[in-house]
């Protein structure tokens, strides 16, 4: 048994120490695995970032602007088209990864213009149905491309049980 912070904690290996604060705490690393999401399905990224990355059971989607994915062009039709084809784009990349909208816990959503939030909560909603991640929405200068909306989320792979 080793306490650190007051709480008592068991360890089956424990061999190496650190002190810190004049506690002894248990130093036990295991490598965590790094996966890099990337699908032809979804845009090419348009800089030196990932498609999506996951580590652990955890998926971060980089932000998704509604670009087609065969022309690398923004479509043409507005925000709520924009908002479609990002979240077309944003589960194409959940797909490649095993997963889909249910499995998002948290969005973020970029805007041109904040008067276009309730337009793209429009369709929106028609992608999140049901236990409805958890979001943050902000108006920007400028969206990459001149984008009227970009949208990133995180996602946690494997089966979700909602607790109620």
């Amino acid at each position: 048994m080793v306490y650190t912070h007051g709480v008592q904690r068991e360890f089956i290996e424990s061999k190496t120490f650190r002190v810190g604060s004049s506690q002894l705490l248990p130093y036990i690393m295991s490598a965590i695995i790094r996966r890099i999401i990337n699908t032809a399905k979804a845009p090419a990224a348009i800089g030196p970032y990932s498609q999506a990355v996951v580590v652990d059971r955890t998926m971060y989607v980089s932000g998704q602007l509604g670009m087609d994915p065969a022309s690398g062009q923004l479509v043409a039709g507005g925000v709520q088209a924009q908002t479609k084809q990002a979240l077309i784009n944003m589960g194409e990349i959940l797909k490649e990864a095993g997963c889909g909208y249910e499995n998002v816990v948290k969005t973020t959503v970029l805007l041109a213009d904040m008067n276009d939030f309730n337009s793209v909560n429009d369709i929106y909603k028609q992608f999140f149905q049901k236990s409805f991640p958890a979001r943050a929405a902000y108006q920007v200068a400028a969206l990459p491309r001149g984008g009227l909306v970009e949208i990133e989320a995180v996602a946690v792979l494997g089966p979700i049980t909602d607790a109620s």
